[in-house]
């Protein structure tokens, strides 16, 4: 029996080695980027995963619209946005 448990822990190590450095890494990376989702409002500066910078001016259940020149506004899906941005980054820019 312990022939059998000796061949299969190079597997268990090496299960526990994946969850460590890829799953559970990616697992609190997906959690971060939903409470990021659910905390934007009208008036947050962002960025998206295609490199838009721009400001938010309504928001949907599964869109955004945002304004990132006057008078040119883009609709967007909140699942692209990647990063939220401190107050008058845009007008630093």
């Amino acid at each position: 029996m312990n022939e059998g448990l000796a061949s299969f822990l190079p597997f268990i190590i090496i299960f526990v080695l994946f969850y460590f450095m890829l799953i559970r890494p990616q697992m609190k990376q997906a959690k971060e980027h939903k409470a990021l989702i659910e905390a934007l409002k009208a008036g947050d500066e962002i960025v998206s995963n295609s490199g838009i910078l721009g400001k938010i001016t309504k928001l949907n259940n599964q869109f955004a619209t945002i304004e990132i020149d006057k008078g040119v506004n883009v609709k967007i899906q909140k699942q692209t946005i990647q990063t939220l941005l401190p107050k008058g980054t845009i007008k630093s820019i």
